[in-house]
């Protein structure tokens, strides 16, 4: 009596997205320059910063942005500026936004995020050494930015994002024609003693509010 034999079928290839993530990965594995969707190299040089994790530039760069030496490669940027209100307007960089909570952030993302633009925009982070502060709501808005995403990783809105090393404070020290105005206030500032315990507190009660109210939502949710 003859052998039967079973057909063993090929197996099927893995979805063409799923082919797609896993080259993007594969490629900013290999390439750690890669901005955040994995889809080109930074534009901007940049330099081995404080933030290991993060993306550093100088305030040389920093001047060579705001003064249009990057226009032909660059279509938007923007300066977020985490210091609190009273050190923003002692002093701040042309142009820069002032958003120093999560709230502010989730907001400027909720309302610049467009849509598949085409145009290369970039963001850099700042506070007065961009140690703390700075870095903490650039790690939130990418963050908040991958969850928004994520039904179409590796794709975001802000895929390029910068820290500026050293913050304010150097680049005030190098490149006062670009602050408006021309001044310099500390965070720990004498006269602002007041203002600092003011925005430390709110901006610990609005961290804890969007935390509390992430949860309430994931309890609510029926997944």
């Amino acid at each position: 009596m003859p052998c039967s034999t079973t057909s063993i079928s090929a197996p099927s290839p893995p979805p063409t997205n799923e082919l797609k993530i896993k080259d993007v990965l594969e490629r900013m594995d290999e390439e750690t320059a890669l901005i955040g969707d994995g889809s080109t190299a930074h534009i901007l040089p940049t330099i081995a910063g404080k933030n290991a994790d993060l993306v550093s530039i100088s305030h040389e760069t920093m001047a060579d942005v705001i003064n249009g030496n990057y226009d032909e490669q660059i279509d938007e940027y923007t300066v977020i500026d985490c210091r609190y209100p009273y050190e923003f307007d002692g002093g701040h960089i042309k142009g820069a936004l002032n958003l120093y909570t999560e709230q502010a952030i989730s907001e400027f993302l909720r309302t610049q995020c467009t849509m598949d633009t085409g145009c290369r925009r970039v963001l850099i982070f700042h506070c007065e050494f961009s140690s703390e502060r700075g870095p903490k709501l650039l790690r939130y808005l990418r963050s908040a930015d991958r969850k928004e995403n994520s039904h179409r990783y590796p794709y975001l809105s802000f895929p390029e994002i910068y820290i500026l090393e050293k913050g304010y404070k150097v680049f005030y020290e190098n490149q006062q024609s670009l602050c408006e105005p021309c001044a310099y206030t500390p965070m720990l500032h004498k006269d602002h003693s007041a203002d600092l315990r003011h925005f430390r507190t709110r901006s610990k009660s609005w961290t804890a509010g969007e935390r509390k109210s992430k949860l309430r939502r994931s309890l609510m949710s029926p997944y």
